[in-house]
């Protein structure tokens, strides 16, 4: 039904005789914009990382599949994987549009072409340049090419993380806690950016093309989980562990897996069927009285089959 680019298969980690992660089985899709959500601890950032590949699993596999490749199993980082961290890290002394090139002139050009081929360069530089304003733009920050980090606000820094992040067309962008500290104006300016991304994915699909974006975040916020992503995954360190005959919990595992209602960049929310899924979430993740077996409501794949006959 859908392009697999990432999945997770029987993914476990511990650090020491804790258990942080336990037969977590995730799938994406290409084009997904999935949040995911969990209570402090349970092993969100650790999944991100496996992924990324700084922390490969202590047990199960991590495979990508990229695009027209066969699957190869994640066990360093590499460039098919963007990741923009809360705290993001920019060169003080570039402008937005030369931090956002940077990725283009190390994957490209290396010191001695830089050097002494300087009118190659030039014109190779002039082509760094143009798309990393063209990324600027589609962040909404086309009037900032020129500012140095100083002279922006963190949600604009921010933005230009993501930006430096999807020129180097990731086959997905990882997103740990990125909007986690700025306020709640500058945050809601970039959800409407991640919004955008989106709604680019649906202009590509509709053109029968490949969705351009792929991204992954991890957040705290339950609205902001639901407002973003089109698909909410929740891990939780609160299932029935003890009917499956451990005398601990072996760790987080997925609990939740359920589509999200897509918002409009520019249109209002559907604070009802916010309320409703979000009361769903809170139930299956966040309480530690509520043990219901990991089935219960991962249902995302199971709906997409039953609505595969419809759009055919």
């Amino acid at each position: 039904m859908s392009e697999i680019i990432v999945h997770c298969d029987k993914v476990h980690h511990w650090f020491g005789s804790a258990g942080v992660l336990y037969d977590v089985n995730v799938r994406v899709a290409r084009g997904n914009i999935v949040a995911v959500v969990g209570p402090s601890g349970c092993g969100k950032s650790t999944l991100l990382r496996a992924i990324v590949g700084t922390h490969p699993p202590r047990q199960g596999r991590i495979q990508m599949h990229a695009h027209g490749k066969p699957p190869y199993e994640v066990r360093r980082p590499g460039r098919d994987r963007g990741i923009v961290y809360q705290r993001y890290s920019l060169f003080p002394f570039l402008t937005a549009r030369e931090n956002v090139a940077i990725g283009l002139m190390l994957d490209e050009t290396s010191i001695p072409f830089r050097l002494f081929r300087f009118l190659q360069w030039r014109r190779i530089r002039r082509r760094h340049l143009d798309a990393a304003a063209a990324f600027l733009e589609r962040v909404g920050l086309e009037h900032a090419v020129k500012l140095y980090p100083h002279e922006m606000s963190g949600g604009m820094c921010q933005r230009v993380a993501v930006a430096q992040a999807l020129i180097m067309k990731p086959q997905i962008l990882l997103l740990d806690e990125p909007f986690g500290a700025l306020d709640e104006a500058m945050r809601e300016e970039l959800q409407r950016m991640l919004l955008r991304l989106h709604a680019e994915n649906r202009v590509a699909k509709k053109a029968g093309e490949p969705p351009p974006h792929t991204i992954l975040i991890v957040t705290h916020e339950l609205n902001e989980a639901i407002y973003v992503g089109d698909r909410v995954i929740g891990l939780s360190q609160y299932w029935n562990w003890a009917e499956k005959g451990h005398v601990a919990c072996p760790g987080a595992t997925v609990v939740y897996d359920e589509a999200a209602p897509v918002s409009d960049p520019d249109g209002p929310r559907d604070f009802e069927e916010f309320t409703k899924q979000r009361d769903r979430i809170r139930k299956a993740v966040f309480e530690p009285e509520y043990l219901q077996d990991r089935e219960e409501f991962r249902r995302y794949w199971t709906a997409c089959a039953a609505e595969a006959p419809h759009r055919e």
